[in-house]
């Protein structure tokens, strides 16, 4: 009904005045009725669509990832629309290949390093390794410094002399460990034999004394030579041993350097075009650097090796004294020189029934 009414009122004409204005017509009531009626229906319809449009949205709520720019302006074609979500996640793959070329650089340069490493490693190694076979058979100079030298081969020998004393000592702490606790079972069974036997009471008790005694010496005795073994093990293992590191640094120094001035030697007597220059300076760089490294070790070895025979004289000289005194007092059955020879070297006895196990246990 509405379509035909304004199909109707499309088709009327409508007169003109002689002042300009539009004449009152007849049907001008009913095409202003019709057109109030089409707004009426269209504000119905529209006002229950928005409401409709109005719920979904306060359910829903608006989708951010679909929500899109426009820049080609108010009206624009579609081609100036970028949607947000592609520049996300344009953003997130700069990022991403950002912090992955970081990983990978960083990769790359620890790679590298450590194959510069090994092959520094492996230059040195065969260069040494030449060298070594080289004066093994005759062919290759070696450096030597005969004082030095010698020093070495008597710190070797004497540190094998004194392993053998530091044996011997420990075999002897452990016998006569074996001993004392062989006196102190045997003087138990002197001791309860007197309670038992009557007619031997004396006897028993006597040997149960004098076991009882030499007991005490014996530990007394074992006190002693704890202490000589722990401070020739100390002089040894230790003192020594620090020493012969050293020593076994500045040989190889000393191959290094060896090995480096004869591969400066080869070079300096082959051509000397640009490339071989080149190749003897870098040659004379690391020869120079090995060089610092020999004299500093071996500078390092002859101050060990000073110290270390002042310390050897101190240190044997206390500990045979003592040795000697504590043995002494022992078998001739001194018990107070032996009492005053522990006073003497500050050797304290650990007391009956303490919490820890006594250095006898521990052997």
């Amino acid at each position: 009904m509405t379509d035909s009414i304004m199909s109707k009122a499309a088709t009327m004409e409508i007169p003109i005045n002689s002042n300009g204005d539009t004449g009152t017509l007849a049907e001008d009531d009913s095409l202003e009725q019709a057109a109030k009626l089409q707004w009426s229906l269209d504000e119905k319809v529209g006002s229950s669509r928005g409401t409709r449009d109005l719920q979904q949205v306060m359910v829903s709520g608006p989708n951010l990832n679909e929500t899109s720019i426009v820049s080609g302006g108010y009206g624009g074609t579609a081609e100036g629309i970028i949607p947000t979500s592609s520049i996300k996640g344009s953003n997130m793959h700069h990022s991403s290949s950002s912090s992955s070329m970081t990983a990978e650089e960083t990769t790359r340069g620890v790679a590298v390093e450590k194959i510069e490493t090994v092959k520094k490693w492996g230059l040195n190694t065969y260069k040494c390794t030449k060298q070594m076979i080289s004066e093994r058979f005759g062919r290759g100079s070696r450096t030597v410094d005969l004082e030095l030298e010698a020093q070495i081969e008597v710190l070797r020998d004497t540190k094998r002399k004194y392993e053998n004393v530091l044996r011997l000592a420990r075999a002897l702490t452990n016998h006569f460990y074996n001993m004392v606790q062989t006196q102190h079972a045997l003087g138990d069974t002197f001791a309860d034999l007197s309670q038992k036997s009557p007619e031997l009471r004396d006897e028993f008790g006597y040997n149960a004394e004098t076991q009882k005694l030499l007991c005490k010496n014996g530990e007394t005795l074992l006190g002693a030579i704890n202490f000589f073994v722990s401070s020739i093990n100390t002089l040894v293992n230790k003192t020594m041993e620090d020493t012969l590191m050293t020593i076994k640094m500045y040989e190889n120094a000393r191959l290094e350097f060896d090995a480096y001035r004869s591969d400066l030697e080869e070079l300096s007597l082959g051509p000397r075009d640009a490339v071989a220059v080149a190749r003897i300076d870098a040659a004379q760089q690391q020869f120079q650097v090995q060089k610092d490294k020999y004299e500093r070790l071996r500078s390092d070895v002859t101050i060990k090796l000073k110290f270390l025979e002042e310390n050897k004289v101190k240190v044997m000289h206390k500990q045979l004294l003592l040795f000697h005194n504590a043995i002494s007092a022992y078998f001739a059955g001194n018990q107070q020189q032996l009492e005053q020879t522990l006073k003497q070297f500050n050797i304290k006895l650990r007391p009956p029934g303490a919490d820890k196990p006594s250095w006898l246990e521990e052997q």
